[in-house]
């Protein structure tokens, strides 16, 4: 199986470090899982525009490609003026309507206020659901407090443990899915 972490954010460290937390969790869990990053900060991805996905530049396409190939995916995004990001969104903008069919779509969350904890719930997971992707029950919001100052490693247990477990849920789903 291929998951693929998304990081939907442009600046700062915590949100790609968070993805990658679920992607190591993951692959701690089944060592066959193949895993990879996609870091939006490292991509040229356009503005969408409507076009057909042959007209963007190569880091669209192939960013778009390779989410495409994933079995299933892990969407982080930092919270900013109580919204996703707006490069995340732009990004799902060049999807087709049933681009995560039959694929697991987790979410991780990073934000400053405890009051945006419910963002990804009434902002992102409808737009993957739209996308026909399975949101799993355990996605995570990670407060700027649990993060390490100097390092941005997650220093919160309880966190960690939500990661783990969102890692442990989302590889059981897809493979129910793979297997049915």
């Amino acid at each position: 199986m291929k998951l693929i972490g998304i990081s939907g954010a442009l600046a700062g460290d915590k949100t790609s470090l968070a993805v990658s937390d679920v992607l190591t969790a993951a692959k701690h869990l089944d060592s066959a899982i193949q895993t990879e990053l996609l870091d939006l900060r490292e991509y040229e991805v356009e503005f969408a525009t409507g076009a057909p996905l042959v007209d963007y530049n190569d880091d669209t396409w192939n960013v778009v490609n390779t989410m495409l190939s994933a079995d299933f995916l892990v969407f982080g995004t930092p919270i900013y003026q109580a919204s996703i990001s707006g490069a995340l969104k732009n990004l799902l903008d060049l999807f087709p309507e049933n681009a995560f069919k039959n694929k697991v779509t987790g979410i991780v969350a990073t934000g400053w206020s405890d009051k945006h904890f419910l963002v990804p719930e009434y902002q992102l997971k409808p737009v993957l659901s739209y996308f026909k992707g399975l949101i799993p029950a355990g996605n995570v919001f990670i407060h700027n407090d649990a993060f390490n100052e100097e390092s941005d490693e997650i220093i919160d247990r309880d966190v960690s443990g939500r990661i783990q477990n969102l890692a442990d849920e989302m590889i059981y789903l897809q493979r129910a899915i793979l297997n049915r």
